[in-house]
C-alpha cells in the first residue's frame, strides 16, 4: 500500500512539473504589445526585396523575446540589403557599418539578437536541402516599427533570420522563391 501510494505522490509531483515546463515554454515568448502603423512620408519605406510598408492606423505586434534557441532552431529566412541605400535602412547595429549583398550576413529578431550578444558571431543557418554559415550584423526589431528609424516598415515577427542575397545563393534558392522560406538555424 504505501509503495501504491509512493507511486500516486510521485506521479503528481511529476505531472505538476510537467505542466508548469509546458506552460513556461508556451508561455516563454507572448506578445508584448502593439504598435500603430503610421503612413510613411513620400519617398520613405525603401520596397526594394518587396518589403513591407506600414499601413496608417493597423496595429502590428510586437515581442521582446524569441522562440527558444537550440541546436536545431526553427526560424522563417527573409531578405534583406545591408547595403548602403537597401531596403535594411541604416549601418548594421553590431558594427555601424554597411555589408555587401554578396557577403553571408544576417539579421536576427530581437529575442535572438539578444542585447548585441551574437554580434559579429557566426551562426548556421540550413534549408533547401543545403547549410550556409552567416555572420549576424544586425536585428531585426521585433519591438519597434512603422517609424523613420525603421523605414516606415512594421516590427519584425519573433521568428526571423533576414539574410543577404549571398545567403539565399548559397542555399541554392531560385531567385523567384526569395522572400520567405522556413530554415533551421544554431550558432556556429
Amino acid at each position: 500500500m504505501k509503495g501504491i501510494l509512493f507511486l500516486g505522490v510521485l506521479f503528481v509531483i511529476i505531472l505538476h512539473f510537467s505542466t508548469n515546463i509546458i506552460e513556461v515554454e508556451a508561455q516563454s515568448c507572448n506578445p508584448s504589445g502593439k504598435v500603430r502603423g503610421t503612413k510613411p512620408p513620400p519617398g520613405q519605406c525603401n520596397r526594394e526585396n518587396d518589403s513591407d510598408c506600414c499601413k496608417e492606423g493597423k496595429m502590428y505586434t510586437i515581442y521582446k523575446c524569441s522562440p527558444p534557441v537550440s541546436s536545431h532552431t526553427k526560424a522563417v529566412l527573409t531578405i534583406n540589403s545591408f547595403q548602403k541605400g537597401g531596403d535594411g535602412g541604416g549601418p548594421s547595429e553590431c558594427d555601424n557599418q554597411y555589408h555587401n549583398d554578396d557577403t553571408p550576413v544576417v539579421a536576427l529578431s530581437t529575442g535572438w539578437f539578444n542585447h548585441e550578444s551574437r554580434c559579429l558571431k557566426n551562426i548556421t543557418i540550413t534549408g533547401n536541402g543545403r547549410s550556409v554559415v552567416a555572420m549576424v550584423v544586425d536585428e531585426c526589431d521585433s519591438t519597434m516599427g512603422c517609424d523613420s528609424d525603421h523605414d516606415y516598415q512594421p516590427p519584425c515577427p519573433n521568428n526571423i533570420v533576414d539574410a543577404s542575397k549571398a545567403v539565399w545563393k548559397a542555399l541554392g534558392v531560385p531567385h523567384s522563391q526569395w522572400g520567405g522560406l522556413d530554415i533551421v538555424w544554431s550558432d556556429a
